[in-house]
């Protein structure tokens, strides 16, 4: 691991091939798991001010979760996720004809309905983010639905840190990230990485 900032990066996060491939995967990440995606109380309130804006995409099933829990919940772990519909799918995940999922909220971002993109933990996978100490430590976290993503990824020459340029941006800001990437030239010549 290696201190950039407020955050401790792991070597993974610096060195590990990723590309989402969604042709791949169909966007499993949305749908799989025990959880919603981890949230804010203010990205809670961002999704409930564009609420009235994706209900009508969201599913019969979806709909009726968030009218009984909201479109957040406490886990069992104690954290503030996004709710979930049949013990998996993301209140938020619709389809498209092929079977492939996509956000309602990322969608309305991107037609201009919200500047809220989406939850930043969404955002930001396959890194995840803990707390250690008074840092963040940005973690890579390995879920067999992203074989295609390794695979493109190595492909590509892409590490997770260069593919998550923008949520990393988002998160720590453009000088946080330049800092990362000279500390990574740095491992680099030092053969860390």
């Amino acid at each position: 691991m290696v201190q950039v900032g407020e955050a401790i990066v792991s070597f993974d996060v610096l060195r590990e091939p990723f590309c989402c491939d969604l042709g791949s995967c169909k966007g499993a990440c949305c749908i799989e798991g025990d959880a919603g995606a981890p949230v804010t109380l203010d990205e809670v309130a961002a999704i409930e001010q564009l609420l009235p804006h994706i209900i009508d995409e969201l599913s019969p099933e979806a709909r009726e979760v968030i009218e009984q829990q909201g479109v957040a919940y406490t886990d069992v772990s104690g954290d503030l996720v996004t709710s979930i519909v049949g013990g998996k799918d993301c209140v938020f995940t619709c389809y498209d004809s092929s079977g492939c999922c996509y956000c309602a909220i990322e969608r309305a971002y991107r037609k201009g309905l919200t500047s809220f993109m989406k939850p930043l933990s969404c955002h930001l996978y396959p890194i995840r983010i803990s707390a250690c100490g008074p840092y963040k430590a940005l973690n890579y976290n390995r879920w067999d639905i992203c074989k295609g993503a390794v695979l493109k990824g190595r492909q590509a020459g892409i590490p997770v840190y260069r593919f998550l340029k923008e949520p990393l941006v988002r998160c720590f800001g453009e000088e946080w990230y330049r800092e990362l990437e000279t500390v990574v030239e740095e491992l680099k010549k030092q053969h860390y990485i």
